[in-house]
Protein backbone atom coordinates (compact mmCIF):
# COMPACT_ATOMS: atom_id res chain seq x y z
CA UNK A 1 0.00 0.00 0.00
CA UNK A 2 1.32 3.12 -0.78
CA UNK A 3 0.73 6.71 0.39
CA UNK A 4 -2.90 8.48 -1.06
CA UNK A 5 -2.54 10.31 -3.70
CA UNK A 6 -5.70 12.14 -2.65
CA UNK A 7 -5.10 15.29 -0.26
CA UNK A 8 -8.37 14.13 1.42
CA UNK A 9 -7.32 11.24 3.84
CA UNK A 10 -10.69 9.10 3.47
CA UNK A 11 -12.03 6.86 6.85
CA UNK A 12 -16.03 6.89 5.89
CA UNK A 13 -16.04 3.05 5.76
CA UNK A 14 -13.77 0.49 4.13
CA UNK A 15 -16.17 0.30 1.46
CA UNK A 16 -14.30 3.07 -0.22
CA UNK A 17 -11.11 1.12 -1.23
CA UNK A 18 -10.87 0.69 -5.19
CA UNK A 19 -9.56 -2.25 -7.12
CA UNK A 20 -6.37 -2.81 -7.87
CA UNK A 21 -4.69 -3.82 -11.02
CA UNK A 22 -4.40 -7.04 -10.12
CA UNK A 23 -8.32 -7.38 -8.66
CA UNK A 24 -9.38 -5.57 -12.37
CA UNK A 25 -7.19 -8.04 -14.38
CA UNK A 26 -9.12 -11.52 -12.31
CA UNK A 27 -12.71 -9.46 -13.25
CA UNK A 28 -11.54 -8.90 -16.94
CA UNK A 29 -10.38 -12.58 -17.42
CA UNK A 30 -13.08 -14.06 -15.29
CA UNK A 31 -14.64 -17.13 -17.11
CA UNK A 32 -18.49 -16.14 -17.56
CA UNK A 33 -21.90 -17.44 -17.76
CA UNK A 34 -25.75 -16.34 -17.50
CA UNK A 35 -25.95 -17.21 -13.56
CA UNK A 36 -29.74 -16.99 -13.63
CA UNK A 37 -30.55 -19.42 -16.68
CA UNK A 38 -27.22 -21.64 -16.39
CA UNK A 39 -25.12 -20.49 -13.71
CA UNK A 40 -21.92 -18.57 -13.85
CA UNK A 41 -18.70 -20.68 -13.21
CA UNK A 42 -16.45 -18.20 -11.54
CA UNK A 43 -19.57 -17.62 -9.24
CA UNK A 44 -19.81 -21.45 -8.12
CA UNK A 45 -16.05 -21.14 -7.41
CA UNK A 46 -16.21 -18.66 -5.02
CA UNK A 47 -19.40 -19.75 -3.57
CA UNK A 48 -17.76 -23.08 -3.17
CA UNK A 49 -14.46 -21.03 -1.34
CA UNK A 50 -16.55 -19.23 0.47
CA UNK A 51 -18.77 -21.98 2.20
CA UNK A 52 -15.83 -23.76 3.14
CA UNK A 53 -14.41 -20.84 4.63
CA UNK A 54 -17.14 -20.58 6.57
CA UNK A 55 -18.01 -24.15 7.87
CA UNK A 56 -21.17 -24.29 6.05
CA UNK A 57 -22.53 -26.62 3.23
CA UNK A 58 -23.40 -24.32 0.79
CA UNK A 59 -23.41 -20.29 -0.16
CA UNK A 60 -24.75 -18.06 -2.64
CA UNK A 61 -23.23 -15.08 -4.02
CA UNK A 62 -25.36 -11.73 -3.62
CA UNK A 63 -24.50 -8.07 -4.60
CA UNK A 64 -25.10 -6.55 -1.10
CA UNK A 65 -24.45 -7.45 2.42
CA UNK A 66 -28.07 -5.69 3.04
CA UNK A 67 -29.88 -8.58 0.40
CA UNK A 68 -27.49 -11.51 2.31
CA UNK A 69 -29.26 -10.68 5.66
CA UNK A 70 -32.43 -9.65 4.42
CA UNK A 71 -32.74 -13.02 2.28
CA UNK A 72 -31.72 -14.43 5.38
CA UNK A 73 -34.34 -12.97 7.97
CA UNK A 74 -37.61 -12.97 5.03
CA UNK A 75 -36.93 -17.15 5.25
CA UNK A 76 -36.03 -17.28 9.07
CA UNK A 77 -38.91 -15.15 10.13
CA UNK A 78 -42.60 -15.38 9.62
CA UNK A 79 -44.81 -11.86 10.09
CA UNK A 80 -45.51 -10.99 12.74
CA UNK A 81 -42.50 -12.98 14.62
CA UNK A 82 -40.32 -10.67 17.11
CA UNK A 83 -36.48 -11.08 16.62
CA UNK A 84 -33.59 -10.10 19.00
CA UNK A 85 -30.53 -8.80 17.89
CA UNK A 86 -27.39 -6.33 19.90
CA UNK A 87 -28.39 -3.16 20.31
CA UNK A 88 -27.14 -1.20 17.47
CA UNK A 89 -26.71 -4.12 15.08
CA UNK A 90 -26.85 -3.37 10.99
CA UNK A 91 -30.35 -5.25 10.83
CA UNK A 92 -31.92 -2.87 13.12
CA UNK A 93 -30.45 0.40 12.70
CA UNK A 94 -28.58 0.31 8.86
CA UNK A 95 -30.87 -1.58 6.42
CA UNK A 96 -33.50 0.85 6.36
CA UNK A 97 -36.22 -1.21 7.94
CA UNK A 98 -36.43 -4.31 5.36
CA UNK A 99 -36.59 -6.34 8.80
CA UNK A 100 -39.74 -5.19 9.27
CA UNK A 101 -41.06 -4.22 5.61
CA UNK A 102 -39.98 -7.02 3.79
CA UNK A 103 -38.71 -9.78 6.08
CA UNK A 104 -42.05 -9.20 8.73
CA UNK A 105 -40.09 -9.50 11.88
CA UNK A 106 -40.18 -6.83 14.73
CA UNK A 107 -36.75 -6.14 16.09
CA UNK A 108 -36.09 -6.07 19.66
CA UNK A 109 -32.39 -4.91 20.85
CA UNK A 110 -30.06 -6.81 23.67
CA UNK A 111 -28.04 -4.66 25.73
CA UNK A 112 -24.25 -5.19 25.62
CA UNK A 113 -23.69 -6.00 29.17
CA UNK A 114 -20.99 -8.80 28.16
CA UNK A 115 -18.72 -5.67 26.54
CA UNK A 116 -19.21 -3.91 23.03
CA UNK A 117 -21.74 -5.61 20.96
CA UNK A 118 -22.19 -8.61 23.00
CA UNK A 119 -25.23 -9.50 25.58
CA UNK A 120 -24.63 -12.36 28.38
CA UNK A 121 -26.47 -15.07 28.08
CA UNK A 122 -28.64 -14.22 31.09
CA UNK A 123 -30.02 -11.32 28.97
CA UNK A 124 -30.19 -13.04 26.25
CA UNK A 125 -32.52 -15.79 28.16
CA UNK A 126 -34.43 -12.83 29.64
CA UNK A 127 -35.43 -11.29 26.64
CA UNK A 128 -36.60 -15.09 24.54
CA UNK A 129 -39.60 -15.25 27.49
CA UNK A 130 -41.55 -17.76 25.82
CA UNK A 131 -39.81 -17.92 22.69
CA UNK A 132 -41.37 -19.52 19.94
CA UNK A 133 -44.22 -21.00 21.52
CA UNK A 134 -47.58 -19.53 23.75
CA UNK A 135 -50.98 -18.54 23.10
CA UNK A 136 -51.69 -17.89 19.57
CA UNK A 137 -52.34 -14.50 20.68
CA UNK A 138 -48.90 -13.90 22.09
CA UNK A 139 -45.81 -12.37 20.19
CA UNK A 140 -43.64 -15.03 19.75
CA UNK A 141 -39.38 -14.92 19.56
CA UNK A 142 -38.18 -16.69 16.97
CA UNK A 143 -34.70 -15.67 15.65
CA UNK A 144 -31.59 -14.25 17.27
CA UNK A 145 -29.42 -12.29 14.97
CA UNK A 146 -25.52 -11.74 16.15
CA UNK A 147 -23.12 -9.51 14.68
CA UNK A 148 -19.28 -9.86 14.41
CA UNK A 149 -17.94 -8.15 14.36
CA UNK A 150 -20.40 -5.47 16.17
CA UNK A 151 -20.00 -1.68 13.38
CA UNK A 152 -21.23 0.82 15.98
CA UNK A 153 -19.65 -0.94 19.13
CA UNK A 154 -15.88 -0.14 17.45
CA UNK A 155 -15.63 -3.16 15.69
CA UNK A 156 -15.98 -5.32 18.50
CA UNK A 157 -14.99 -9.08 18.38
CA UNK A 158 -17.47 -11.72 19.89
CA UNK A 159 -15.01 -14.75 20.77
CA UNK A 160 -15.90 -18.03 19.93
CA UNK A 161 -16.69 -19.09 23.59
CA UNK A 162 -19.40 -16.17 23.96
CA UNK A 163 -20.95 -16.98 20.62
CA UNK A 164 -21.27 -20.88 21.86
CA UNK A 165 -22.87 -19.90 25.66
CA UNK A 166 -25.25 -17.09 23.27
CA UNK A 167 -25.64 -19.77 21.14
CA UNK A 168 -26.67 -22.54 23.27
CA UNK A 169 -29.11 -20.24 25.07
CA UNK A 170 -30.67 -19.67 21.50
CA UNK A 171 -30.94 -23.03 20.56
CA UNK A 172 -31.87 -24.49 23.95
CA UNK A 173 -35.36 -22.01 23.77
CA UNK A 174 -35.86 -23.19 19.81
CA UNK A 175 -34.54 -20.01 17.75
CA UNK A 176 -33.11 -20.01 14.65
CA UNK A 177 -30.16 -17.97 14.43
CA UNK A 178 -28.55 -15.69 11.73
CA UNK A 179 -24.99 -14.32 11.75
CA UNK A 180 -24.27 -10.88 10.54
CA UNK A 181 -20.58 -11.75 9.54
CA UNK A 182 -20.32 -8.54 7.56
CA UNK A 183 -16.86 -7.86 9.26
CA UNK A 184 -16.35 -11.86 9.94
CA UNK A 185 -13.06 -11.90 8.37
CA UNK A 186 -11.64 -8.95 10.41
CA UNK A 187 -12.59 -10.55 13.45
CA UNK A 188 -11.35 -13.88 12.80
CA UNK A 189 -8.11 -12.37 11.99
CA UNK A 190 -8.19 -10.40 15.47
CA UNK A 191 -8.86 -14.12 17.25
CA UNK A 192 -6.06 -15.61 14.89
CA UNK A 193 -8.90 -18.38 14.50
CA UNK A 194 -10.49 -19.82 11.02
CA UNK A 195 -13.89 -18.16 10.29
CA UNK A 196 -15.69 -21.35 10.40
CA UNK A 197 -14.69 -21.70 14.51
CA UNK A 198 -17.11 -17.83 14.43
CA UNK A 199 -20.27 -19.84 12.93
CA UNK A 200 -20.77 -22.97 14.62
CA UNK A 201 -23.95 -23.72 15.34
CA UNK A 202 -25.53 -20.99 13.65
CA UNK A 203 -28.11 -21.50 10.68
CA UNK A 204 -26.97 -19.04 8.14
CA UNK A 205 -24.28 -16.39 8.10
CA UNK A 206 -23.65 -13.55 5.86
CA UNK A 207 -20.12 -12.23 4.96
CA UNK A 208 -18.99 -9.39 2.68
CA UNK A 209 -16.16 -8.81 0.17
CA UNK A 210 -16.53 -5.17 0.03
CA UNK A 211 -15.56 -4.28 3.26
CA UNK A 212 -11.86 -3.74 3.82
CA UNK A 213 -11.05 -6.49 0.88
CA UNK A 214 -11.06 -4.54 -1.69
CA UNK A 215 -14.05 -5.96 -3.89
CA UNK A 216 -16.18 -3.53 -5.19
CA UNK A 217 -19.03 -5.21 -4.52
CA UNK A 218 -20.65 -8.25 -2.92
CA UNK A 219 -21.36 -10.66 -0.06
CA UNK A 220 -22.37 -13.97 0.44
CA UNK A 221 -24.97 -16.26 2.29
CA UNK A 222 -23.65 -19.48 3.43
CA UNK A 223 -26.38 -22.33 5.48
CA UNK A 224 -27.60 -25.52 4.36
CA UNK A 225 -28.05 -26.61 0.83
CA UNK A 226 -31.93 -26.80 0.94
CA UNK A 227 -31.93 -23.25 2.68
CA UNK A 228 -29.48 -21.82 0.48
CA UNK A 229 -31.98 -22.90 -3.16
CA UNK A 230 -35.28 -21.13 -1.14
CA UNK A 231 -32.32 -18.54 -0.86
CA UNK A 232 -31.43 -18.30 -4.65
CA UNK A 233 -35.28 -17.94 -5.20
CA UNK A 234 -35.49 -15.24 -2.22
CA UNK A 235 -32.62 -13.24 -4.14
CA UNK A 236 -34.30 -12.92 -7.71
CA UNK A 237 -37.52 -12.00 -6.11
CA UNK A 238 -35.72 -9.50 -4.71
CA UNK A 239 -34.27 -8.09 -7.92
CA UNK A 240 -30.57 -9.97 -7.20
CA UNK A 241 -29.98 -12.12 -10.10
CA UNK A 242 -27.35 -11.02 -11.73
CA UNK A 243 -26.08 -12.28 -14.92
CA UNK A 244 -22.76 -12.77 -15.53
CA UNK A 245 -21.81 -12.15 -12.05
CA UNK A 246 -18.34 -14.02 -12.41
CA UNK A 247 -16.92 -10.39 -13.40
CA UNK A 248 -18.04 -9.31 -9.81
CA UNK A 249 -17.22 -12.69 -8.16
CA UNK A 250 -13.79 -12.90 -9.21
CA UNK A 251 -12.74 -10.25 -7.40
CA UNK A 252 -14.42 -11.40 -4.30
CA UNK A 253 -12.17 -14.17 -5.51
CA UNK A 254 -9.15 -12.16 -5.04
CA UNK A 255 -10.47 -10.76 -2.04
CA UNK A 256 -10.33 -13.86 -0.04
CA UNK A 257 -7.39 -14.10 -0.55
CA UNK A 258 -6.13 -10.79 0.92
CA UNK A 259 -7.95 -11.78 4.44
CA UNK A 260 -4.38 -11.65 6.22
CA UNK A 261 -3.88 -8.26 4.94
CA UNK A 262 -6.98 -7.38 7.32
CA UNK A 263 -4.06 -7.37 10.31
CA UNK A 264 -2.13 -4.23 8.61
CA UNK A 265 -5.53 -2.25 8.89
CA UNK A 266 -5.70 -3.26 12.87
CA UNK A 267 -2.23 -2.24 13.26
CA UNK A 268 -3.17 1.03 11.79
CA UNK A 269 -6.14 1.47 13.52
CA UNK A 270 -4.42 1.10 17.08
CA UNK A 271 -1.79 3.60 15.59
CA UNK A 272 -4.20 6.07 15.09
CA UNK A 273 -6.06 5.25 18.51
CA UNK A 274 -2.79 5.85 20.35
CA UNK A 275 -2.05 8.98 18.33
CA UNK A 276 -5.14 10.39 18.93
CA UNK A 277 -5.10 9.75 22.78
CA UNK A 278 -1.77 11.50 23.24
CA UNK A 279 -3.92 14.65 21.40
CA UNK A 280 -6.26 14.31 24.36
CA UNK A 281 -9.11 12.41 22.42
CA UNK A 282 -11.45 9.84 24.28
CA UNK A 283 -11.27 6.94 22.15
CA UNK A 284 -12.20 3.12 22.28
CA UNK A 285 -9.35 0.77 22.22
CA UNK A 286 -9.71 -0.91 18.54
CA UNK A 287 -9.70 -4.78 18.44
CA UNK A 288 -10.13 -4.75 14.47
CA UNK A 289 -10.08 -1.63 12.21
CA UNK A 290 -12.11 0.69 13.46
CA UNK A 291 -12.25 3.83 16.07
CA UNK A 292 -14.82 5.43 17.44
CA UNK A 293 -13.85 8.79 19.69
CA UNK A 294 -15.76 11.07 21.26
CA UNK A 295 -16.48 14.86 20.74
CA UNK A 296 -18.31 17.19 22.98
CA UNK A 297 -19.67 19.36 19.95
CA UNK A 298 -20.22 16.59 17.18
CA UNK A 299 -20.93 18.44 14.61
CA UNK A 300 -18.42 20.75 15.16
CA UNK A 301 -15.71 18.58 15.03
CA UNK A 302 -16.84 16.76 12.56
CA UNK A 303 -16.98 20.14 9.95
CA UNK A 304 -13.30 20.64 11.90
CA UNK A 305 -11.90 17.29 10.72
CA UNK A 306 -13.10 17.78 6.93
CA UNK A 307 -11.52 21.39 6.93
CA UNK A 308 -8.39 18.93 7.22
CA UNK A 309 -9.05 17.01 4.27
CA UNK A 310 -10.18 13.89 6.90
CA UNK A 311 -13.32 12.35 6.10
CA UNK A 312 -15.24 10.40 8.81
CA UNK A 313 -18.71 10.14 9.54
CA UNK A 314 -20.77 9.55 13.29
CA UNK A 315 -21.76 6.30 14.78
CA UNK A 316 -23.68 6.15 17.66
CA UNK A 317 -22.74 9.64 18.75
CA UNK A 318 -19.61 9.44 18.07
CA UNK A 319 -17.09 10.32 15.44
CA UNK A 320 -16.47 6.93 13.50
CA UNK A 321 -12.60 6.00 11.77
CA UNK A 322 -12.61 3.24 9.89
CA UNK A 323 -9.40 1.81 8.76
CA UNK A 324 -9.00 0.22 5.82
CA UNK A 325 -6.46 -1.19 2.76
CA UNK A 326 -5.93 1.73 1.06
CA UNK A 327 -4.74 3.78 3.59
CA UNK A 328 -0.91 2.90 4.60
CA UNK A 329 0.71 4.13 7.64
CA UNK A 330 2.23 6.93 6.40
CA UNK A 331 -1.45 8.20 5.93
CA UNK A 332 -2.14 7.49 9.46
CA UNK A 333 0.88 9.93 10.25
CA UNK A 334 -0.03 12.83 8.33
CA UNK A 335 -3.62 12.48 9.75
CA UNK A 336 -2.01 12.78 13.36
CA UNK A 337 0.51 15.28 11.95
CA UNK A 338 -2.65 17.40 10.73
CA UNK A 339 -5.25 16.98 13.90
CA UNK A 340 -1.81 18.10 15.95
CA UNK A 341 -1.15 21.20 13.84
CA UNK A 342 -4.62 22.28 12.52
CA UNK A 343 -3.76 22.05 8.98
Amino acid sequence: MTLSPDPLIDFRSDTVTRPDDVMRQAMAKAEVGDNVLDGDPTTAVLEERAARLLGMPAALWTPSGTMANLIALSLHLQRGDRFLAPRGAHVITDELGSAAWLAGGMADPLEHDAGPGRPTPETLSAAIGGGPTGPYYSLRTTLLCLENTHNSAGGAVTPPDEHARLLAVAKEAGLTVHLDGARLWHAAVALEVPPAALTVGVDSVSACFSKGLGAPVGSVLAGSPEFIERARRMRQMLGGGVRQSGVLAAACLVALDRVDDLAESHENATRLAGGLAEHGWEVNEPETNIVLAAAPDLEGRLKWLEGLGIRVLPTAGRIRFVVHRDLSAADIEETLHRIRTGG
